[in-house]
């Protein structure tokens, strides 16, 4: 399944693969966030793998895995990392954590709720339980 847009510049995925991000990048994408804990399911990608994937393909890698809804260090690490307004891939096991992290992040900028939730939606996650 590819990444779905979030905004101009991010887009949530369920899980990637290692092979999957030369084409990512090759696409304009300048950085993964992985908000999926390692160990989750049994043989998925570890974070280091992931890591290792991005270097390797130029893009810059950042790990915040969530478990349940994001807590407040996790959405001001996302917030940090999206401010500068690189193009961004987060991915989790569905993109569900990943796009209410973004949209977490986007709200503590002062964006509005129904607007973020708008686009959450149209991007295929429903984000109506998600405290904004």
């Amino acid at each position: 399944m590819a990444p779905r847009p979030l905004s101009p510049t991010v887009w949530a995925s369920p899980q990637l693969a290692p092979e999957a991000l030369p084409a990512l990048a090759a696409a304009g994408v300048a950085r993964i966030i992985s908000n999926r804990p390692d160990g989750e399911e049994p043989g998925q990608p570890t974070a280091a793998m992931m890591e290792a994937a991005a270097r390797e393909a130029g893009m810059a890698f950042a790990w915040i895995p969530v478990s349940g809804l994001p807590g407040p260090d996790q959405v001001a690490a996302v917030a940090e990392l999206l401010a500068d307004g690189l193009p961004t891939v987060m991915f989790c096991r569905s993109g569900m954590r990943s796009a209410s992290a973004w949209a977490m992040a986007q709200r503590r900028a002062g964006l509005d709720a129904d607007a973020l939730r708008d686009a959450a939606a149209e991007a295929g996650y429903d984000l109506g339980r998600v405290p904004l």
